[in-house]
């Protein structure tokens, strides 16, 4: 089978790459390249497993154009789909430039699918969806009301997708992430972002050279000690998801939707902590007041992705900071 990964040379997009080729399917990347990592797209072509990677395309979501070509070339049989902006801070600046190219890009994306056959879609939504917690841990069951456009953005896509499956038998499976971590263990690909909003590699980064300290935002909270609590799932076991995801789909699973996170939470001391015990170095840390809009804990109920796609989180929070920090090394 032939996958588009839309985003493919994105962090969590190149994980689910190399998951797929692992795993014995062919892939096809399809990427703007406005924030993906420059050297991801060579990684990724020099990786041999056993599946194929028969393209990487340069294009745009918005240019229905780029997506009819790359569906008729390589008769692609489902998609996968990670291209979206993904700032919250930027899209609460620049709603337009959210809704524009998250919203309207799926919609040219399913459109063309629709026009071709290909009516599989594994999409990569967020826990954000769901705005503040009235309760955690948070089960799919739990109230959607986003607090910023990039979680609305997502919310508009996962509604879309239910009219599409009512109307053409598009099914999709909306893969909503808590907090993702780590990077790939063999050091092929790894996180990089700019701005990088990331807990994890943002401590790291404060263990080279600079000596400017981590900025711990928050120490009073309700939480055991009173940092902000997380769900950090480790990319690798995020990339597992999708491929499951995508067998469901095969074996004819209907539209749906799962958490995935570990069901445990980390607080931003602990969090920190591991990073020192990795690296083995004191990290200057400076303590600051809360930012607005921080929850004291967000932590997801993962039961129903155990239950109906057999996927269970294996990495541990070190193996993802472990694995995170080799990725900074390598690029020094």
């Amino acid at each position: 089978m032939a996958i588009l990964v839309t985003g493919g040379e994105g962090y969590i997009g190149s994980h689910c790459v190399i998951a797929l080729l692992d795993a014995g399917y062919d892939g096809v990347v399809f990427d703007n390249e406005s924030t993906g990592f420059a050297s991801t797209g060579d990684a990724l072509k020099s990786i041999r497993s056993k599946g194929r990677l028969q393209g990487i395309v340069k294009g745009d979501l918005l240019v229905r154009e780029d997506i009819d070509r790359v569906l008729d070339q390589y008769g692609i049989d489902a998609v996968i789909h990670f291209a979206a902006f993904s700032q919250v801070a930027e899209s609460m600046c620049d709603p337009g430039k959210y809704y524009k190219n998250n919203v309207t890009g799926t919609m040219n994306l399913l459109d063309s699918m629709r026009d071709h056959g290909v009516l599989k879609i594994v999409f990569s939504s967020t826990a954000a969806t769901y705005g503040e917690p009235e309760y955690v841990p948070i089960d799919e069951k739990h109230p959607q009301n986003p607090i910023n456009p990039y979680g609305r953005t997502k919310l508009d896509i996962e509604y879309m997708m239910n009219d599409y499956d009512w109307a053409y038998l598009l099914k999709s499976v909306r893969l909503r992430y808590f907090n993702v971590a780590g990077a790939d263990s063999k050091g092929r690909v790894g996180e990089c972002h700019d701005p990088e909003t990331h807990l994890i590699p943002n401590i790291l980064k404060s263990t080279f050279g600079s000596g400017e300290p981590f900025h711990m935002y928050g120490t009073d909270y309700p939480t055991r000690d009173g940092t902000c609590v997380r769900d950090y799932v480790n990319v690798e076991d995020l990339a597992d998801a999708h491929i499951l995801a995508l067998k469901y789909l095969e074996n004819g699973g209907k539209t749906d939707y799962f958490n995935l996170g570990t069901n445990e939470g980390s607080t931003v001391r602990e969090v920190f902590d591991v990073c020192e015990k990795v690296t083995g170095k004191k990290i200057p840390v400076s303590f600051e007041g809360r930012r607005p809009g921080d929850p004291a804990t967000l932590v997801a109920d993962n039961r129903k992705a155990r239950e109906v796609l057999g996927w269970a989180p294996s990495r541990t929070l070190e193996d993802s900071v472990r694995t995170a920090y080799a990725w900074e090394c390598s690029r020094r």
